[in-house]
């Protein structure tokens, strides 16, 4: 089975060349298997957002290898990566993201339209049970501004498996939402993990939730500081 990201000596600076050149990461090394739901936590400022970016392919390392579902993507032009992460990488946010004159189904259905240039029925179809799965087949055509803060974060949810991905980066997706909301959106990306095999990278400062993955992974001044299989 292909790890679905594969780091090797990951670095990242910024200003490269001037005299405040500033490396942020340090020669990262890290697998994730497919199917895995892992929790990477660290202080803000250890790098995090920056790894993110990076596995995201929305950044390219100043060095090392990035392997995403088994493809090297340290060269591939920017169209390659940016077909790759459309059609690799789901993305779910702090927050939602999600444009506000649109349906739930509209703004499911986004990826596929950015991918496919036209809507079809089975674009349609696929949202749709896409929304059932996140218990919200009744609010398909309500607007994101007429939806609450949990469900609009579910609605991101789904849009961010609308194209099948083999990863999902989860950044803070709980970080604005009420302890209800939160803990139905942990549990929510935890059944689809575990129902589709979709791997999960969870970004979080909350230690109950990380202790609920299978994996958690701390970052500190951007080296992994240490790892460890999660109490669940």
């Amino acid at each position: 089975m292909v790890d679905v990201i594969t780091l090797q000596g990951i670095c990242k600076s910024f200003n490269i060349g001037s005299s405040v050149e500033t490396e942020v990461l340090h020669g990262i090394d890290f697998t994730m298997r497919s199917g895995e739901f892992v929790a990477l936590m660290g202080p803000s400022g250890s790098g995090k957002s920056t790894l993110l970016n990076i596995i995201g392919l929305l950044d390219r390392p100043t060095a090392g290898h990035l392997l995403i579902n088994g493809v090297e993507t340290t060269a591939l032009p920017d169209a390659e990566l940016t077909r790759l992460r459309g059609r690799t990488i789901g993305f779910v946010f702090q927050y939602h993201y999600l444009i506000s004159t649109f349906t739930a189904l509209e703004n499911v259905m986004m990826p596929m339209l950015v991918d496919r240039g036209r809507p079809s029925a089975e674009m349609e179809h696929r949202a749709d049970a896409l929304l059932e799965q996140v218990g919200l087949s009744k609010w398909r055509n309500n607007r994101a501004t007429n939806m609450s803060g949990g469900q609009q974060q579910r609605v991101a949810v789904a849009r961010a498996l609308s194209m099948n991905p083999a990863l999902v980066l989860a950044d803070e997706p709980t970080g604005n939402l009420d302890t209800t909301s939160a803990e139905g959106v942990f549990n929510l990306m935890r059944q689809i993990n575990r129902q589709s095999n979709t791997s999960f990278l969870l970004v979080t400062h909350n230690l109950d939730l990380a202790e609920r993955c299978d994996r958690i992974v701390e970052i500190v001044d951007g080296r992994i500081a240490g790892e460890r299989q999660s109490a669940s």
